[in-house]
C-alpha cells in the first residue's frame, strides 16, 4: 500500500481548495446557525450568486473582474434581503424549508434552458478567472516541501487560490471574533438563546436576524468566488442543497458557535473523506477487501465518514471544540 501517497494526498486536501471554498461558507453558517439560531439551508444559493454574478459579469457583459466581484457580493446582500424580509418572522423549522425552496429555486434558474444565454444552463460558465491569474505573483513552476517523506507541492496557480482563500479565512475569522466580543454579538447569542426575551428589552429582533443573514450570507459567497476561480467555471449543479448540508456538518464536527470551528470542521471533513478514499482505494486494488469494487469506493467512504459523524453526535454533539451550550436554538 503506498503509504507516501495516501498521506500525502490527504494532508494536501487538508489545505487545499476544497477545504478553503468550504471554509469559507461554513464560516458564514457558523454566523446563522452558531451564533444567531437561524436554520439557513440556502447557503448554497450565496455561493452561487456570487459565482454567476462574477462569470456573468465578465464573460456576457464583458466587464472588469474587481466589477465583477462587487457585482457578485452586492448579488448576496440582495438575496440575503430578499430571502430574509419574509422568512425572518418564521420559526426554525418553517425558515429551514422556505430557504432550501429558495436556493433550489436559483439553482433551476441558473440551469434553465429559458436563460442560456445569460447562465449557460446545465454546462454554465468558463472563461472569467484570467483577470484572477494576472494578479499572481508566483512564477511558473511547483511550489512546496517535504515534510519527512512526505511531498507537499502545488503548482503556481493552485498556490494562488490556495494563499488568497487562507487570507480572506484568516480575515473572516478576525472579523467574527472581534464582533462576537462586541455588545451585537450578545445580543446575537441571545437571540438564539430566547430572542423573546431579547425583543422585551427593546431590541429590534429581525434588524439583527437580518443583518446576521446579510453577514453570514457575504462572508459565505466568497466561497462561490473561490470555486470559480480555483476550477476556471461554475455549473448550476455545483450549488445543490447537499453542499448546504456538508457546510452544517462541519460546524458540528468542528463545534458550533466557535471562531476556527468551521475551518478545522472543513479540515478534517475533507482529510478524512480522501484518506478513507485513498486506504479503500489500495485495499481493494490489493485484494484485501473483496466486498466493494474500486467503483463503489467513493460511495462507501461516504458511509463511513456518516457512521463517524453519527457517533461523534451520540457522544459528542457539540463537537470537537464546542460546547453542548451552544447549540441549543429557540425553535419556537
Amino acid at each position: 500500500m503506498d503509504w507516501i501517497t495516501i498521506f500525502s494526498t490527504t494532508l494536501k486536501s487538508a489545505i487545499g481548495v476544497e477545504t478553503v471554498l468550504y471554509g469559507l461558507a461554513a464560516i458564514g453558517i457558523n454566523i446563522h446557525f452558531g451564533y444567531t439560531g437561524l436554520l439557513n439551508f440556502g447557503q448554497a444559493a450565496f455561493m452561487g450568486v456570487a459565482g454567476y454574478g462574477l462569470a456573468v459579469t465578465v464573460t456576457v457583459l464583458g466587464l472588469p473582474f474587481w466589477l465583477g466581484i462587487i457585482i457578485g457580493l452586492a448579488a448576496a446582500v440582495v438575496l440575503a434581503l430578499l430571502m430574509g424580509i419574509p422568512t425572518l418572522h418564521l420559526r426554525a423549522d418553517y425558515l429551514a424549508i422556505v430557504t432550501i425552496a429558495v436556493a433550489e429555486i436559483i439553482r433551476l434558474v441558473f440551469r434553465s434552458v429559458a436563460f442560456k444565454d445569460v447562465f449557460g444552463g446545465s454546462d454554465g460558465r468558463r472563461g472569467f478567472s484570467d483577470g484572477f491569474y494576472a494578479m499572481n505573483p508566483f512564477p511558473e513552476g511547483e511550489y512546496g516541501f517535504n515534510l519527512g517523506p512526505i511531498p507537499l507541492f502545488f503548482n503556481h496557480r493552485v498556490l494562488w487560490v490556495i494563499v488568497v482563500g487562507w487570507l480572506l479565512i484568516a480575515l473572516c475569522c478576525a472579523i467574527v471574533y472581534l464582533l462576537m466580543k462586541s455588545p451585537w454579538g450578545r445580543v446575537l447569542k441571545a437571540i438564539r438563546e430566547d430572542e423573546d426575551a431579547v425583543r422585551s428589552l427593546g431590541k429590534n429582533v429581525f434588524s439583527y436576524k437580518m443583518q446576521s443573514l446579510i453577514l453570514g450570507g457575504v462572508i459565505g459567497c466568497l466561497g462561490g468566488f473561490i470555486y470559480g476561480l480555483a476550477y476556471g467555471s461554475v455549473q448550476p449543479d455545483v450549488f445543490g442543497t447537499e453542499t448546504t448540508f456538508y457546510l452544517y456538518t462541519m460546524v458540528i464536527l468542528g463545534g458550533a458557535a466557535r471562531v476556527m470551528g468551521p475551518v478545522v470542521g472543513a479540515m478534517l471533513f475533507w482529510a478524512l473523506l480522501v484518506l478513507i478514499s485513498g486506504v479503500l482505494s489500495e485495499a481493494v486494488a490489493a485484494g484485501y477487501i473483496t466486498f466493494i469494487t474500486t467503483n463503489q469506493v467513493g460511495a462507501f467512504r461516504y458511509i463511513m465518514v456518516g457512521l463517524g459523524l453519527i457517533l461523534l453526535l451520540v457522544f459528542r454533539p457539540q463537537g470537537i471544540f464546542g460546547d453542548k451550550r451552544e447549540i441549543a436554538i429557540d425553535a419556537r
